[in-house]
């Protein structure tokens, strides 16, 4: 029988501008190598420390997952549309270093998403997941109580092909129940 091997000490905090360089690289190994962001170009830390100030200034939660001083994935939750009758619903977004992968560090930070938003009144959480064969980031949805609601097919044209997102949701607080 193998010995049970403890992980990492996981701590999830909210982002601070000193790491928007570790970010930013983390970042830009998911847009050069796969299609879990459809953006082309990564951006730099400026830009992501101008995102990060987006997000807070909305109220909304951006946080990082973090061992030894070591960044080890961050998570943030937007808005999932900027129409009025959205105002209650997010969409999150969850990226964990590959070396980082199975230690907990995307569950910890999601879950912290889930939260606060609902803690500030939000009542549905949206993931748009970037290309269905990402399995893995499917499975943790379900896992962290999203259910797929949907595909949008070629959606998006990103390595030379076309790509196609999964749309999941999970409620949050009330959910869908009238307010009472």
């Amino acid at each position: 029988m193998r010995a049970a091997t403890r992980g990492p000490d996981i701590r999830v905090r909210d982002a601070e501008d000193a790491d928007m360089a570790a970010i930013a690289a983390l970042y830009a190994h998911y847009v050069r190598t796969g299609a879990a962001s459809f953006e082309e170009t990564p951006p730099e830390a400026a830009q992501m420390a101008s995102r990060r100030a987006e997000v807070i200034e909305r109220g909304l939660p951006f946080v990082v997952a973090e061992s030894d001083g070591v960044i080890l994935g961050f998570a943030y939750a937007g808005l999932f549309r900027h129409r009025s009758a959205y105002r209650f619903t997010v969409e999150d977004s969850v990226y964990v270093a590959p070396e980082a992968q199975g230690l907990g560090a995307g569950r910890r930070m999601l879950g912290e998403l889930v939260e606060r938003c609902t803690r500030a009144g939000y009542r549905q959480m949206v993931a748009v997941i970037g290309d269905p064969e990402n399995n893995a980031s499917v499975a943790f949805h379900s896992a962290m109580g999203f259910r797929s609601v949907g595909t949008f097919h070629a959606i998006g044209f990103k390595f030379g092909r076309w790509v196609d997102t999964v749309v999941m949701q999970r409620p949050l607080g009330a959910g869908a129940l009238p307010d009472r």
